[in-house]
């Protein structure tokens, strides 16, 4: 899938959010099924702030000559697999509450829809810088001699990512949390008829 095509992709999820935000009330963005769970809103302001965190990797893969936090790492196995089937499993993935993990409860509904907007607004800005340094089919840089440069950096469990695969990383991240969603959904329309 080329940037474009990637970024289309994000842009539709990320319009279905919108369109679920506007029919949702701040109570049911803050309410938890469970005391350990994420709300809705919560689930929201993590894929704001994964984005624009991905989207710094992103950029960071871009600088000239490398960045001080860029390495020559490959992807790990999971890197590997995620990135050949273009999406993550359909598991749900839990980590234990944190302060470093946990997203706050957001402040409003406003503040989740223009933090997606933001975020759209950032991938168009960045896209066409991807598309031009990475050949959509091999996936590589496409001016000799930049595949030397360090250009990866190092996501925690699928390894050294490049700017294709961070910004690619994003679309599939915001597709994975509408399963979070729907079961979120689900569980306020049991508990509140």
């Amino acid at each position: 899938m080329d940037t474009k095509e990637t970024l289309r992709q994000f842009e539709e999820t990320v319009s279905g959010y919108i369109r679920e935000l506007d029919g949702s009330s701040l109570d049911q963005l803050l309410w938890k099924p469970a005391e350990d769970a994420w709300s809705l809103g919560q689930m929201y302001i993590h894929l704001i702030r994964s984005a624009h965190m991905q989207l710094r990797n992103a950029a960071l893969c871009l600088e000239p000559g490398g960045s001080p936090e860029a390495s020559w790492a490959g992807k790990t196995k999971p890197g590997e697999e995620l990135f050949k089937k273009g999406s993550f499993p359909p598991d749900r993935i839990q980590v234990p509450p944190s302060p470093q993990y946990t997203p706050p409860q957001p402040e409003s509904k406003e503040q989740l829809v223009d933090g997606l907007r933001d975020t759209v607004r950032l991938m168009v800005e960045i896209e066409p810088t991807i598309a031009s340094e990475f050949d959509p089919v091999t996936q590589v840089r496409l001016e000799p001699g930049k595949e030397s440069v360090r250009n990866t950096v190092l996501h925690p469990r699928l390894g050294g990512l490049n700017a294709l695969e961070w910004f690619r990383l994003i679309e599939m991240h915001y597709r994975h949390h509408l399963l979070q969603r729907m079961r979120l959904d689900d569980a306020w329309r049991e508990a509140h008829g």
